[in-house]
C-alpha cells in the first residue's frame, strides 16, 4: 500500500465525500452557532465544509484547518466556501493565529491523528488558541468491539446493478486502531478508498484534556442534547479551560 499520511483521506475522498457523507444534523449546527457565540469559530478537518457552511449560513464566522488540498477545494466551489480561511496542514498543528471562543472537530476526525501523542499534541495546540471562556468541542463514536470478529469485519453498504461497495477492516487492540478499505466495483473499474484511525476510549479523551488544561464541562449523547448513558453510540463532550 501506498504511505498513509494526513492527506490521504481528503485526496481519496475528495471525489465522493459529498455524495457519500451528504447529510449532516441540523441540530449540531444550532448547537455549535449558540457555543461560537457568534464566533469566530475554527474547524479542524474542515473538509468539503459539511458544517462550517451551514454553520457561516446561521452568521458565525469560521475559520479552517486541513491537510487535504483536494477537500478544501471542493468547499471553494460551494457558495460561501471563497469566504473562509482555512489553514493548510495537520490540524493536530493547529497552524492559526489567535484565540476562538469555539474550536471544534466533528464527525469522529480527531481519530485521524494515528498516535495518542498526537491526539494529546491536539488537544495541547487546542487549549493554546481558545478564549479563557471558550470551549473545545468533539463529536465521536463510541468504540463498540463485538462489530469485530477475530479482529476482522467485513460489510457490504450498497449494492446495486453494476455496483458494488464493501468496507473490510481490521482492528488492532492495541495500538487502537482500524485500518478500513472501502472497495467499489463499477463497471468503470476499480477503486479504493482506505482510512486509518486510532479510537479513543472516553475516558482517555478526558485524560487527553486534563493533561491539556482543559475539563470536561458537559456531555452530550447527540446533538440534540440528550444524556449521555451506556447505550451511546456516539458522545459529544465539550471542554473549557480549567479554572
Amino acid at each position: 500500500m501506498h504511505i498513509y499520511d494526513a492527506t490521504t483521506y481528503g485526496d481519496r475522498f475528495s471525489d465522493i465525500y459529498d455524495q457519500w457523507y451528504r447529510d449532516y444534523d441540523p441540530a449540531a449546527i444550532d448547537a455549535l452557532a449558540e457555543l461560537a457565540r457568534g464566533g469566530p469559530a475554527l474547524e479542524l478537518g474542515i473538509g468539503t465544509g459539511r458544517f462550517a457552511l451551514p454553520l457561516q449560513e446561521k452568521g458565525v464566522i469560521v475559520h479552517g484547518v486541513d491537510a487535504s488540498e483536494k477537500m478544501v477545494a471542493r468547499m471553494r466551489t460551494k457558495p460561501g466556501g471563497e469566504r473562509i480561511p482555512v489553514a493548510i496542514g495537520n490540524f493536530a498543528d493547529v497552524p492559526v493565529e489567535g484565540q476562538y471562543p469555539l474550536i471544534y472537530i466533528v464527525f469522529n476526525t480527531i481519530f485521524a491523528l494515528l498516535s495518542q501523542d498526537e491526539q494529546v499534541r491536539c488537544f495541547q495546540n487546542v487549549a493554546a488558541h481558545l478564549t479563557p471562556d471558550g470551549v473545545f468541542v468533539t463529536e465521536t463514536f463510541v468504540p463498540d468491539m463485538t462489530r469485530f470478529r477475530n479482529h476482522r469485519r467485513i460489510d457490504l453498504i450498497d449494492l446495486d446493478d453494476g455496483y458494488v461497495r464493501v468496507d473490510a477492516a481490521r482492528h488492532d487492540p492495541l495500538r487502537q486502531w482500524i485500518f478500513s478499505n472501502q472497495v467499489v466495483w463499477s463497471e468503470s473499474g476499480m477503486r479504493f478508498y482506505p482510512v486509518k484511525l486510532r479510537y479513543i476510549w472516553p475516558s482517555e479523551l478526558d485524560l487527553m484534556a486534563r493533561l491539556a488544561g482543559l475539563r470536561l464541562a458537559e456531555r452530550w449523547g447527540d446533538w440534540d442534547k440528550r444524556p449521555f448513558t451506556a447505550e451511546s453510540k456516539k458522545h459529544i463532550s465539550l471542554y473549557r479551560p480549567l479554572t
